[in-house]
């Protein structure tokens, strides 16, 4: 297939444009490089570097292409709440533009990756798709948005749509940086330099981990899956982790021994977050092959060992 990636030079679309190309795609990756590196990506990805709100830039893009994976987005939620007008013209904005280019030029399929953030504080878990969302942020709601844009205009134009909400996804490419790090690569680092770890509010929270590899598989299966058009489907691994088990694990992981503080003041976001996977097992044949364990050991590998 001849596919293009928005968000291509960031951590899953990356992955995602590199393992594409294995299997002889075609890939076309397109990034603004504002938190992307393009030097994660395959000699064999063609990629541009361009805004996704610049429309004749897409034109040009998506001419033959079959399958679009909607990756390009602001994702970091503090900063989110500093700056919701950038999040929403990107996110939600850039989406639009996406969408009319791809009607403009006949393009059949899109894969939306959108959040597990959408689902905010949900009394069942762990949650399944029919869920009314409850966003917390407003990068939580640009992507919710994002969906309804996708879902809508997919239907008045005749565009497939998939969309998959992706939990805590996670990997050695994962950038560290200084501020609202990603908390895996973050835990395995200061347990590493036996730096300190923060934990934010009592760190009983859970969330829903899963390996990149993992969600790479579902987001490649997604693009031609049959009877998915309209989809909204979870990818996790089905389990859910404390912020305290994660910290206990990363210093098993490296044989630290951190200062662990507990800054009860700061929020930690919903008390429980996990996927109910089921939905993606039974439409994209999905079984999350690798433990928290074995992905965090592999990410401390390839951060910390290969250096």
């Amino acid at each position: 297939m001849r596919i293009l990636i928005t968000g291509a030079a960031g951590f899953l679309g990356s992955a995602l444009a590199n393992r594409l190309t294995q299997l002889g795609h075609t890939v076309l990756g397109v990034d603004d490089l504002s938190t992307g590196d393009p030097a994660r990506l395959s000699p064999q990805v063609l990629f541009t570097r361009g805004d996704v709100n610049d429309r004749p830039k897409l034109w040009t893009l998506l001419q033959e292409v079959e399958c679009v994976y909607h990756l390009a987005a602001r994702v970091l939620v503090p900063e989110s709440i500093l700056y919701p007008r950038e999040y929403n013209q990107v996110n939600v904005g850039g989406t639009v533009t996406l969408m009319e280019a791809m009607r403009d030029v006949g393009v059949k399929r899109v894969v939306f990756v959108s959040s597990g953030a959408v689902y905010g504080t949900q009394p069942l878990q762990p949650i399944r798709e029919d869920a009314i969302p409850n966003p917390h942020s407003p990068y939580a709601v640009s992507k919710l948005s994002a969906e309804y844009y996708i879902r809508t205009i997919g239907r008045l134009w005749n565009i497939e749509t998939v969309i998959l909400r992706m939990f805590n996804a996670y990997g050695p490419n994962q950038s560290i940086p200084p501020v609202h790090a990603p908390v895996i690569p973050y835990f395995l680092r200061q347990a590493y330099q036996n730096g300190t770890i923060v934990i934010n509010a009592n760190g009983a929270q859970t969330r829903d981990y899963i390996y990149v590899d993992d969600a790479v598989e579902a987001m490649v299966v997604a693009a031609n899956a049959p009877e998915i058009n309209q989809d909204i489907i979870n990818i996790g691994s089905g389990r859910e982790t404390s912020v305290r088990d994660l910290a206990r694990l990363a210093i098993e992981i490296t044989g630290g021994s951190p200062e662990i503080i507990t800054n009860t003041r700061n929020d930690g976001g919903p008390n429980r977050l996990a996927a109910d996977i089921s939905l993606a097992e039974r439409k994209l044949n999905y079984k999350p092959q690798i433990s928290l364990e074995a992905g965090m050991r592999l990410t401390f590998e390839k951060l910390f060992k290969s250096h």
